[in-house]
């Protein structure tokens, strides 16, 4: 009998996302409620980033899909937060990268890393480094994380980029496209998200992939990132499988997978 844990035979292949993003919020909420330092609360959210992690790769192998997970990590507004906070999700980082890297052999996952690298802690840039290299032949699940990543960032390096070719007469500005643009961003080469989540309920996306969420469909969950589990995975999947996406057309839910 199957695990109804890990059921979702109902949804049909193609009806899975490609591309699933998630903005992973409610760690400190998580850890106030519990009287606990708010440090606890991205303890126990690495716990929920290894096993959502796992179950994607899983349904990538079994039913397709998704191919890419990305995850906000820490946005450039987060260096705002209290250095010790800032610290501790540092060394987390660099910790999770050479614990997890085991993980991602095992389940055939591939890294990547979008955001900024400068202000990040040599550790750390090691250890993504270290995983990149390590993992670059796995072509299971690709997880992708933001790490100091903000979205107005990432267009305006890619606009400095573009206008650097232009300058540099490599480009011209007539051929300045919508695809052009997504090739320049950090996600260059990604499939778009075709559905993003976001936990704790909040309802703002919070700077994080605003060129490439264009037609994403959202989904907004109550439950605070430490507690989200893989039942909660699979109804953001199975809401995903109900939408009708119709990208300002006709409806094109039954043609996305191809």
């Amino acid at each position: 009998m199957a695990d109804s844990k890990n059921d979702i035979s109902d949804v049909p292949p193609q009806k899975f996302p490609r591309h699933i993003a998630i903005i992973m919020d409610g760690n400190g909420r998580w850890a106030v409620q519990r009287g606990l330092e708010r440090v606890r609360g991205h303890q126990e959210g690495a716990k929920t980033v290894r096993r959502i992690v796992t179950e994607c790769a899983r349904l990538r192998k079994e039913h397709g899909g998704p191919d890419y997970l990305t995850l906000y990590s820490f946005s450039l507004e987060n260096w705002k937060r209290p250095v010790d906070e800032v610290g501790f999700l540092m060394q987390m980082y660099v910790e999770y990268l050479r614990t997890e890297r085991a993980t991602m052999m095992e389940n055939n996952i591939k890294f990547a890393q979008i955001g900024r690298l400068d202000n990040l802690p040599d550790p750390v840039l090691d250890e993504v480094n270290i995983t990149l290299e390590e993992t670059k032949n796995n072509d299971g699940l690709t997880l992708v994380l933001a790490l100091n990543y903000s979205s107005r960032a990432e267009i305006t390096d890619a606009v400095r980029a573009i206008a650097r070719k232009v300058q540099q007469g490599d480009l011209s500005p007539e051929e300045i496209d919508e695809a052009a643009i997504s090739d320049h961003l950090y996600t260059g080469g990604m499939p778009d998200p075709d559905l993003l989540i976001r936990t704790a309920g909040e309802m703002r996306v919070s700077n994080y992939l605003l060129w490439q969420i264009s037609y994403a469909e959202l989904c907004v969950s109550d439950v605070l990132w430490p507690d989200f589990d893989v039942p909660d995975l699979h109804n953001a999947i199975r809401e995903f499988s109900k939408r009708n996406r119709r990208f300002g057309a006709l409806d094109h839910t039954n043609t996305l997978r191809k």
